[in-house]
C-alpha cells in the first residue's frame, strides 16, 4: 500500500509538471521559420509545370517578393533565405539557390533535361516599421506550405498586402508614438508635465519625418530634424518652468525623443546577420545604423547650440537616484506601456501588442528588481534582460503564431540608451571630452548588448520549440520491424 501511494504521488506530480515539459519540448505550434528549417523540405503540395519557364520564373518571383517584405521588415538574411526556400520547395522547386546581399535578392535554378538556367533578381525597399505586413506574409507562407494557395492566388494576396492601408493609419501612427514617448519619459523619472511635452514632441518628430520621407529626404537628415525637434522644445519648456518657479528636467524630454527615433533601427538585424554567417550584409547594416544614430546626435547637438544662442543654457545632467521598489514598479509598467505603444505605431494586431507589452515587462522586471539592486552593471544587466526578452518573446510568439521579430524588437524598446546618448553629446559640447566619449561608448555597448541578447534569446527559443526532424532510416527500420514476419525455419 505504501509503495502504491508513493507511485500515485509521483504520477500526480508528473501529471502536474507534464504540461510545462511539453511546452518546452516543442510540441504544438511552431514559428514559420522553424517549419521552414525542418527537414526534409516539404513536398510539392501545389505543384507547377517544372518544364514551363513562365511558371518556374513566376514561383521564383513570388518567393522574391515575399523575401522583399521579410527583409524590409527587419528579418535576418539566414531566416529570409530559409523562408524563400520553403516557398519555392512547396511549389516543387527544391533546388533553388538564394543569395541575399544587403538589399538585393537573387534566385537561380536549372530547369528541364538540358538544365536551362532561370534566375530572378529583386532590389529590396529600405527598412520600414509596418509589422502588420510582416504578420500577413507570415500567414501567407504557412498557407503556401500547407498547399492551400496556388501561385496565382499568392500573387493576388501579395498585391493586397502591399496595397492595403492599415485601419486608422494616421491615428494609430500618431497616438502610438506619442504614448510611447510619454511612457519613456515616465520611465526616466519624469512627471505628468514632462510626459505631456514628450508626447507632443514625439508626435511632431514622427509626423515631420514621415512628411520628409515622402519627399525622398535621406534618413540621415530626417534624424537630424528629429534630434533638433527633440531638443529645442525641451529647452523652451525648461526656461518657462524656471521663470514660473518650478523644476523640470529637459534631459528626460530629449532622451525620450531619442528613444523614439532609435526604436526599430537595424542593429538587431545587423548583429543577427553577423552571428549567423552574413558578414557583408551585417557590416553594411551596422554602418547604416551608426550613420542614422549619428544623424540623431548631430540634430541634438544643433538643438543645444541653437538653444544656447537664444540664451537658454540647459542645466547639468543630474545623476539618477538608485532604484527602489516603488520606482522600479513604475519603470516596469511604463516600459511595458512603451513597448505596446511602439507595437501599435508599427500597425501590429492587438494580440501582438499585448504580447509585446508582457515580454517587455518580463525583461524590465528582471533588470530593475533583480539585477540593478544587486550591483550588476548596465551593459551586462541589459544583455541578460534582452536575452530574457528574446527567449520569452520567442516562446510566446510561437505559441500565438506571431513572427518572433515583432515581439523582440518591441520588447527591447524601453531599454534603448537614449539618456546615455544625450549625456555624451551634452558633455562633449561642454568640453568634457572624457565624460562625453565614455557615455557614447556606453550607449554603443548597451545597444550591442541589446542586439546580441535578443539574438541569443531567440536562438534558445528556437531550440526549445524546434519541430521534430524526420529520420527516414529509423522510420523505415521501425516500419520493417512492424510488418516483417520471420520466415519459419526449414525442416
Amino acid at each position: 500500500m505504501r509503495n502504491g501511494r508513493q507511485k500515485g504521488k509521483v504520477r500526480g506530480r508528473k501529471g502536474k509538471v507534464e504540461p510545462l515539459f511539453s511546452f518546452f519540448r516543442g510540441h504544438g505550434r511552431i514559428a514559420t521559420i522553424d517549419a521552414a528549417k525542418a527537414a526534409p523540405p516539404p513536398s510539392p503540395l501545389a505543384p507547377i509545370d517544372l518544364t514551363d519557364p513562365g511558371q518556374v520564373a513566376g514561383v521564383m518571383h513570388i518567393a522574391a517578393r515575399i523575401g522583399d517584405i521579410l527583409l524590409s521588415s527587419g528579418t535576418g538574411n539566414n531566416d529570409t533565405k530559409a523562408q524563400i526556400h520553403a516557398v519555392t520547395s512547396a511549389y516543387g522547386l527544391h533546388y533553388t539557390h538564394v543569395d541575399i546581399t544587403m538589399n538585393t535578392i537573387t534566385l537561380f535554378t536549372h530547369m528541364g533535361t538540358f538544365k536551362t538556367p532561370v534566375s530572378v533578381f529583386r532590389v529590396v525597399n529600405r527598412l520600414g516599421t509596418n509589422f502588420g505586413q510582416l504578420a500577413e506574409v507570415d500567414r501567407l507562407i504557412r498557407s503556401i506550405q500547407a498547399g492551400a494557395t496556388s501561385p496565382d492566388m499568392a500573387e493576388k494576396i501579395l498585391d493586397q498586402i502591399l496595397n492595403t492601408e492599415p485601419e486608422a493609419r494616421l491615428l494609430r501612427f500618431t497616438l502610438g508614438w506619442a504614448v510611447m514617448a510619454a511612457a519613456v519619459a515616465v520611465l526616466l523619472g519624469g512627471g505628468f508635465l514632462v510626459a505631456a511635452i514628450s508626447s507632443i514632441s514625439a508626435a511632431i518628430i514622427m509626423l515631420g519625418s514621415e512628411l520628409l520621407d515622402k519627399q525622398n529626404l535621406p534618413p540621415f537628415f530626417q534624424n537630424i530634424y528629429g534630434g533638433f525637434v527633440a531638443t529645442v522644445p525641451a529647452a523652451l519648456a525648461y526656461i518657462i518652468a524656471v521663470n514660473q518657479g518650478f523644476s523640470l528636467a529637459p534631459s528626460q524630454i530629449i532622451a525620450s525623443g531619442i528613444v523614439v527615433m532609435l526604436a526599430g533601427l537595424t542593429l538587431v538585424q545587423a548583429l543577427q546577420d553577423g552571428i549567423t554567417g552574413a558578414p557583408v550584409t551585417a557590416s553594411a547594416r551596422f554602418f547604416e545604423t551608426m550613420l542614422v544614430t549619428g544623424g540623431i546626435v548631430a540634430g541634438v547637438a544643433i538643438g543645444i547650440q541653437v538653444s544656447a544662442a537664444l540664451g537658454i543654457h540647459l542645466p547639468p545632467i543630474e545623476t539618477n537616484a538608485p532604484p527602489n521598489f516603488a520606482s522600479a514598479t513604475v519603470k516596469v509598467i511604463s516600459g511595458a506601456v512603451a513597448s505596446a505603444a511602439f507595437a501599435v505605431a508599427c500597425y501590429v494586431e492587438w494580440k501582438s501588442m499585448w504580447i509585446a507589452g508582457l515580454t517587455a515587462a518580463a525583461g524590465s522586471s528582471v533588470y530593475y528588481f533583480l539585477l540593478l539592486p544587486n550591483g550588476v552593471g548596465p551593459v551586462v544587466g541589459i544583455g541578460i534582460s534582452s536575452t530574457i526578452i528574446g527567449l520569452a518573446g520567442g516562446l510566446l510568439a510561437r505559441r500565438h503564431l506571431i513572427p518572433p521579430l515583432i515581439v523582440s524588437v518591441s520588447g527591447i524598446t524601453p531599454l534603448l540608451p537614449g539618456l546615455a546618448i544625450y549625456r555624451g553629446m551634452y558633455a562633449v559640447l561642454n568640453e568634457q571630452l572624457l565624460t562625453g566619449f565614455t557615455n557614447m561608448a556606453l550607449a554603443l555597448a548597451i545597444a550591442t548588448s541589446l542586439g546580441a541578447g535578443v539574438v541569443l534569446g531567440e536562438w534558445i527559443a528556437r531550440k526549445l520549440r524546434r519541430p521534430p526532424t524526420f529520420n527516414p532510416y529509423r522510420a523505415f527500420r521501425a516500419r520493417r520491424r512492424f510488418f516483417h514476419k520471420p520466415t519459419p525455419p526449414l525442416n
